[in-house]
C-alpha cells in the first residue's frame, strides 16, 4: 500500500474502489457532475486544500476536465495538485461499450500508471514529497517554440502531449503547469525540436 498525504479527488465510486486497493489515504468522489450541486463537498475540498492539500485525479476526457476545473476553482487558495492519466484508447472491463471519447478512465489505468501520475503531480507518497523538475518554462517559451499563438500550435501541443503521455486537450495554462513538473526548459526545447525523448 502506498500512503498518500494529500486527499485524492476522483470522479466516481469505481475510481475510488480501484485506488483503495493500493492506496492508503483519503479518497473522495465528486459523483460526476453532482459536484456542481453539492455545497458541502465544495466546503470540504476547500478545507482539505488548506490543510493537507488535494490532488485532482479525473479522467482525461472533456467531462473529467470540466470537473477538474470546477474543483480547482472551489479549492482556490489552498494546495491543489493535478494528476493526469494518459489518453489511452479502450474500454473498462465492467462496461459494455467505450466511453463517448473512447478513452480509458482512472478505473481502467494500471496501479503503476496511477502511482506515476501521482508522483509526477508532486504528491507526498510514503512521506516522500515528489518535487518534479521545476523546469522554469514560461508561457512566452510556449509561444517561441510554436506551442501557442500560431495556426499549427494546437497540432504541435497534441503531438507533444502524446509523446509525454498526458491528455492532449489541456489548456495552455494547465499544459504549462504539467510541463514545469515533468521537464526542464532544455528537455522541452529538445522535444519540440525533434530531439530524443528517451531521456525524459
Amino acid at each position: 500500500m502506498y500512503r498518500i498525504k494529500e486527499a485524492i479527488i476522483v470522479e466516481g465510486s469505481h475510481d475510488k474502489i480501484k485506488l483503495s486497493g493500493f492506496i492508503d489515504g483519503l479518497i473522495l468522489t465528486t459523483h460526476g457532475f453532482a459536484v456542481y450541486t453539492n455545497p458541502d463537498f465544495a466546503v470540504a475540498i476547500k478545507r482539505l486544500a488548506g490543510t493537507c492539500g488535494i490532488v485532482i485525479l479525473t479522467d482525461s476526457d472533456s467531462a473529467g476536465m470540466r470537473i477538474r476545473n470546477f474543483v480547482k476553482q472551489k479549492a482556490a487558495g489552498g494546495r491543489v495538485l493535478h494528476a493526469f492519466v494518459p489518453d489511452i484508447h479502450g474500454k473498462e472491463r465492467r462496461k459494455k461499450k467505450m466511453s463517448a471519447e473512447g478513452l480509458l478512465g482512472v478505473e481502467g489505468m494500471s496501479e503503476e500508471i496511477i502511482i506515476k501520475v501521482l508522483r509526477d503531480a508532486g504528491c507526498t507518497i510514503d512521506d516522500v514529497k515528489s518535487e518534479g523538475k521545476e523546469g522554469g518554462i514560461k508561457k512566452s517559451d510556449l509561444y517561441f517554440m510554436g506551442l501557442s499563438g500560431t495556426p499549427e500550435a494546437a497540432m504541435r501541443r497534441r503531438e507533444l502531449c502524446n509523446r509525454l503521455g498526458i491528455p492532449a486537450h489541456l489548456s495552455a495554462n494547465m499544459l504549462l503547469d504539467v510541463l514545469n513538473r515533468l521537464l526542464t526548459y532544455e528537455e522541452l526545447e529538445s522535444l519540440v525540436a525533434g530531439g530524443n525523448d528517451n531521456e525524459v
